[in-house]
């Protein structure tokens, strides 16, 4: 079932593989199934982006995200002027402002339901960060446009085999330990355990929980944050009625064994949930936030400007990222 409306899409920094791989997903939309999208922005960089890969796409700039069917099935729909320079592996501040107000302007059309959800392309967060970005990331930047603390916004990492939440994210590895407790736990796993059966169907979600520690502190020895902050968190999640498991060994609880005993792996640090859904889904990795009034995902990978412009860049993740914010928002739409 296709999203009920026309996804909104943030072009990306236009120096890297953004604009290719969105052009690549629109040339495979039908084999790949994906709802009808518009791109904010960028509608010179998406053509030359294109032309560089040898593909055939023609560019219609729209006026209103309504129009985005009209245009689909014969050329990708551009919201708006917004444009740069096609200058794939050399970032600027031109790039960078239009990055910026592509991702202002796909979020406030998808805030006012003119888009069925948002799928963001990879930033730079060091180059937006010279022309006024002040977030750590594109989740922490969503939380704030919708007034929403921070620990609302979770994101969950998803593949074919494997859905990962990284408890902290943007954070020195150092400041982890201090940075969990029980009560984030239970506040992200509430909003997990709700996520899952809303936008995936998933009637009784099975969380299984990370240890922070070796051998997840193996009683102590190794450290004692499983004992006082995750243990708890869990048993009182379970007195909830959640079908929640842990604290697990990160070292095993990703193995295909493991894999089969749970929905979603909830783990303490960023690295601890990223580092196994790469290594498995690296080509279909989709970023998903959760806690959104809104449908967001992102492909689950960087700019990757060392490649940007050669051909080289995959569009699966991109691909995957598109068909599932348009499965999440039809799943949303029919339930009412």
């Amino acid at each position: 079932m296709p999203a009920p409306l026309p996804l909104a899409v943030s072009l990306g920094d236009p120096a890297g593989i953004g604009p290719e791989i969105i052009a690549e997903a629109w040339t495979r939309r039908d084999e790949a199934g994906l709802s009808p999208f518009f791109v904010v922005g960028g509608g010179d960089v998406l053509a030359k982006a294109a032309r560089m890969r040898g593909l055939a796409l023609d560019v219609v700039r729209i006026l209103d995200p309504s129009h985005a069917r009209d245009v689909w099935k014969d050329a990708i729909p551009v919201l708006g002027t917004l444009d740069a320079e096609y200058r794939p592996g050399i970032p600027d501040e031109t790039g960078a402002h239009l990055a910026l107000n592509s991702l202002v302007e796909a979020t406030s059309r998808a805030a006012l339901g003119e888009a069925g959800g948002l799928v963001t392309a990879p930033i730079s967060k060091s180059e937006l960060a010279h022309v006024g970005f002040t977030q750590p990331g594109q989740t922490e930047f969503l939380a704030d446009a919708f007034g929403r603390p921070r620990e609302d916004a979770v994101m969950m990492l998803a593949g074919p085999s494997l859905r990962a939440v990284p408890l902290t994210v943007h954070c020195a590895l150092a400041e982890v330990p201090d940075l969990i407790s029980k009560d984030l736990i239970v506040h992200r796993a509430r909003i997990l355990n709700e996520a899952l059966k809303r936008d995936f169907g998933i009637e009784e979600p099975r969380i299984a929980v990370c240890g922070l520690n070796p051998h997840a502190g193996e009683e102590g020895r190794f450290g004692d944050e499983e004992q006082f902050v995750i243990g708890p968190a869990i048993a009182s999640l379970e007195k909830e009625g959640l079908a929640i498991t842990g604290p697990h060994p990160g070292d095993a609880i990703f193995t295909p064994r493991a894999r089969k005993a749970y929905d979603v792996a909830i783990a303490m640090y960023h690295d601890q949930a990223l580092i196994p859904l790469k290594a498995l889904d690296f080509d279909e990795g989709v970023n998903v936030t959760l806690g959104l009034p809104i449908v967001r995902t992102s492909p689950d990978h960087g700019t990757a400007f060392d490649i940007a412009g050669k051909g080289k860049a995959d569009p699966g993740a991109m691909i995957a990222a598109l068909r599932m914010a348009g499965e999440i928002a039809a799943r949303r739409a029919s339930r009412g």
